[in-house]
């Protein structure tokens, strides 16, 4: 079996907790020290995916590249985001400035590439009631091109694999 690599980008606002998503992930940890990303940090994890039958198994190797966040003073560089299948565009869930930048990020990414999938990652929902966070997520209407939006937290592993796995799951069947 042949082994496929795919790009996804990570991209937000400063401090929503895409490098915790990401540890979460790929290493199995989790930290309440602020690690701020300079530039871009590319992490792997190798996924077996399968169709449901015995005749479609895929080994997808996922390249996650943890763009630094960004503001609207500092945009990220395109070549980031250049030959990416698809994009985890994540917010933090206590602070709903970051929720009204994911519109801005996923444009900039359609931009760069127009058929890539997306998907997004209301973060760090332990920290509020689960009435709060249903609201907000009712509230949010959804792009027509992104495959869903989560409510995750890095802390306590919330839908964190559930949201790589559907995704890495996404990109591959794009390649079938």
């Amino acid at each position: 079996m042949t082994v496929i690599s795919k790009k996804m980008c990570m991209l937000g606002d400063f401090g929503v907790g895409k490098t915790s998503l990401i540890r979460r992930f790929v290493e199995r940890q989790f930290s309440d020290r602020y690690l701020s990303t300079v530039g871009v940090k590319i992490s792997r994890k190798t996924l077996h995916l399968t169709n449901g039958q015995a005749d479609k198994k895929q080994e997808l190797k996922l390249l996650i590249w943890d763009i630094e966040g960004h503001t609207k003073f500092k945009g990220i560089s395109p070549a980031y985001l250049q030959g990416s299948s698809g994009v985890l565009v994540v917010a933090d869930i206590t602070r709903q400035e970051t929720i009204e930048h994911m519109s801005d990020r996923i444009r900039e990414y359609r931009e760069i590439n127009p058929s890539g999938l997306i998907a997004i990652a209301l973060n760090k929902s332990d920290l509020l009631e689960e009435e709060e966070v249903l609201e907000i997520q009712n509230k949010f209407e959804l792009p027509e091109a992104v495959l869903g939006i989560y409510k995750t937290s890095a802390k306590t592993g919330e839908n964190v694999d559930v949201i790589f796995e559907e995704l890495a799951y996404k990109l591959w069947l794009t390649t079938c």
